[in-house]
């Protein structure tokens, strides 16, 4: 596999850190700066946006991610996946501030092109 793989949207669906009935979906769009370095895009429950940029190797792809909280500070972590198939990712989070004993979980499920053409 390799990064231009990755390129596209996911349909997420997730667990928040340190509290396992707080669960949440969204989408994520991956792509590519100049660098070759991933740039992601994630929205969260349809209000909530987070971006991140990260790198892949081995089938493992790394995301720093931030965003603004609704207390208006800036809230950051880090995501890694492990890309079981280009289509399906599996992941764990945490934010700098977050518990140090819990990590979020997250999986991602590519939406198919079919699907796009009529969104």
């Amino acid at each position: 596999m390799t990064i231009q793989d990755l390129i596209g949207i996911y349909n997420i669906a997730g667990k928040n850190q340190g509290n396992t009935e707080l669960n949440y979906t969204g989408t994520l769009t991956l792509n590519l700066d100049n660098n070759n370095r991933i740039v992601a895009k994630w929205i969260i429950d349809n209000e909530q946006g987070q971006t991140g940029t990260g790198f892949f190797k081995d089938n493992i792809l790394v995301i720093n991610f931030s965003y603004m909280g609704e207390d208006n500070a800036l809230y950051k972590g880090v995501v890694v996946y492990r890309c079981i198939t280009k289509d399906i990712l599996d992941g764990f989070w945490s934010e700098k501030h977050g518990d140090p004993l819990c990590l979020g979980e997250e999986r991602c499920f590519r939406v198919n092109d079919e699907q796009n053409k009529f969104d």
